[in-house]
């Protein structure tokens, strides 16, 4: 650890064992970005990178360093969440050492205050996001997060592309050791249809966006989820709710489980071997994110034959085949939601179409190898350009 004082801490890299953000995150996030810099611009044992690439608001100061130096270090900012931005007190300028001539709107200053997102946008040579989709949404009001001008402003100078996200090849039911059931060619299910839900929540707000606000996932359709809870119930289906995030939300799940204890399991933490279980036990997944630039869990459900609920946006469209490896609603609102549980078991009542669903969406390929290729092109031609 080459500084404890600041990166060896219980908790995550972002907030102490309580869930409380630790009071340094700005002096910690801009050393770490400014540490990039220096490798970017200098090199390190011999070695200096062509391209840096840098991800989200933790590490997008390291280009506008490097922007502020005058330096030729070409850089890549991917960004996973607008919603998270990086935003901290003006006052805290000197301390961060941004130069005064950066706290501009072609700088670091956003309403007032210092945005490392904001700086990386302006500053990085290449912005990527983590689905086509997403990078057609954030150039919009409602999913810009205030910032939507100036990503619309570097889309028109060719500088933003969107690059699907893959998942790793252990998501594979036919070689997972965790879960010995689990088959391409198994269909089997119970009577009562099991649904899992995802980690989701509100939407963000352009002048409300910030780092600062965060769980171990976002939360940005739970309120659906536990909205619908007891109409699935209802309807003779079981709910598996997995995660941890929103206190509230969380709060109202124990509720609900405790209300229907055969019908309806919550865990509240998360393990990654539940997790697979959950996606390999379900019939469906409930992923009515309101926004979501890319997702995972809608892939990893459909490797293990779990069909997924989700709203149309971001990656969500891309990956789930409407009809054929799951169902695709309009509007991340009850109605959206009422009409794609409805289409679920309308078709798992049809054994035969329900069978072919999950087998279209076990066989679907969510590997690198098509985003790495993109990936590869960006860095090749930033390298070139030096």
């Amino acid at each position: 650890m080459l500084c404890a004082e600041l990166y060896d801490r219980p908790g995550s890299p972002y907030a102490d064992a309580d869930g409380r953000e630790h009071p340094d995150n700005d002096l910690r996030f801009a050393r770490l970005s400014l540490a990039a810099a220096e490798i970017a611009e200098l090199g390190v044992g011999g070695w200096k990178p062509d391209v840096t690439h840098l991800n989200d608001w933790p590490t997008a100061l390291a280009a506008g360093y490097l922007k502020w130096r005058g330096s030729s270090a070409r850089t890549v900012l991917t960004l996973h969440n607008l919603a998270h931005q990086g935003v901290f007190p003006a006052g805290r300028r000197e301390a961060l050492a941004i130069p005064a001539a950066a706290f501009t709107l072609e700088g670091v200053e956003f309403y007032g205050g210092l945005s490392f997102l904001k700086a990386g946008l302006n500053c990085a040579d290449e912005i990527t996001t983590v689905s086509e989709t997403y990078a057609e949404e954030i150039v919009r009001p409602e999913y810009g997060c205030g910032l939507e001008g100036l990503i619309a402003k570097r889309r028109a100078e060719g500088r933003l592309t969107g690059i699907l996200n893959g998942i790793e090849p252990g998501w594979d039911p036919r070689a997972d050791k965790s879960c010995p059931t689990c088959s391409i060619r198994s269909a089997g299910r119970a009577v009562t249809p099991t649904i899992s839900a995802a980690s989701s929540g509100s939407r963000c707000r352009a002048r409300r966006c910030s780092p600062s606000s965060r769980g171990s996932r976002i939360r940005r359709a739970s309120d659906l989820v536990l909205e619908f809870a007891e109409t699935i119930v209802e309807r003779g289906a079981q709910l598996v709710l997995i995660g941890r995030g929103d206190r509230h939300a969380e709060t109202r799940a124990v509720e609900l489980a405790a209300r229907f204890p055969e019908a309806i399991g919550v865990r509240i933490g998360f393990r990654p071997a539940e997790a697979r279980a959950a996606f390999a036990a379900a019939d469906f997944l409930l992923m009515p994110s309101r926004y979501e630039p890319c997702g995972l869990s809608q892939m990893f459900a459909q490797r293990f034959g779990a069909l997924p609920l989700a709203h149309r946006t971001g990656g969500l469209a891309e990956t789930i085949d409407d009809g054929a490896t799951g169902f695709l609603f309009d509007g991340a609102d009850a109605e959206g939601l009422e009409g794609a549980l409805d289409r679920a078991f309308e078709v798992y009542a049809r054994l035969r179409e329900f069978h072919a669903m999950r087998r279209a969406a076990m066989a679907k390929r969510f590997d690198w190898d098509e985003s790495a290729a993109k990936y590869a092109a960006i860095y090749r031609r930033l390298a070139a350009a030096r």
